[in-house]
């Protein structure tokens, strides 16, 4: 868009709809894709920077000496909404400032893609330029996250805990129906993007 601030597409989608992949076919065409979800991953891997913070909210019982137990985290927070609401008041502040981060270290591209599952639940639509949204319906984030290995009530839990994929639909400016061949949503949201870069 111009030198000092990219194009920003937000890119979200509810969980097992296929928003991932989607990133991933982005950028295969070299476009830049800031992942929320990497972003969360590198704070709590081992020696991350919110450690500190999970281990005097939730304890020493979702940890495995020094490192994060994730399935415990889990089982803590889903399904309990202040648990929930807890955690996210200590992610999304430092997930925000590394998105930051990342959008000036390529302030010279013309558009930038922040891939962001909860983007609507925390706002973030206001800092976007536009926003498109992978969708698949619960039958099929159910059946999806089965594949992933998780139980059914484990998985409508995690739906549950979500703004309704639908409802993420509906608000948004373009919509990626991801209940078809891979290739083909690969496919669409590449041509969604190049008409993207003609039309900025």
């Amino acid at each position: 868009m111009t030198a000092n601030k990219p194009y920003i597409v937000g890119l979200t989608g509810g969980i097992a709809c296929g928003k991932s992949k989607l990133g991933e076919a982005l950028r295969s065409r070299g476009a830049v894709v800031v992942d929320a979800d990497e972003i969360s991953r590198a704070l709590t891997a081992a020696g991350g920077r919110a450690l500190p913070s999970i281990r005097a909210r939730f304890g020493d019982q979702v940890f495995e000496g020094e490192l994060l137990n994730r399935r415990a985290l889990s089982d803590a927070v889903f399904g309990h909404p202040r648990a929930l609401a807890d955690l996210n008041a200590l992610m999304h502040p430092m997930v925000f400032e590394e998105i930051d981060d990342k959008i000036a270290r390529y302030a010279d591209r013309a558009a930038l893609v922040i891939d962001i599952p909860l983007l609507y639940e925390t706002g973030f639509e206001a800092r976007c330029d536009e926003v498109w949204c992978a969708y698949a319906p619960p039958a099929h984030q159910v059946q999806r996250l089965l594949q992933r290995g998780m139980t059914r009530e484990e998985a409508l839990r995690r739906i549950d805990s979500q703004m309704p994929a639908m409802e993420k639909a509906k608000r948004s400016d373009r919509v990626i129906i991801t209940t078809g061949d891979k290739a083909d949503n690969a496919n669409h949201v590449i041509r969604l993007w190049d008409a993207l870069l003609r039309r900025i």
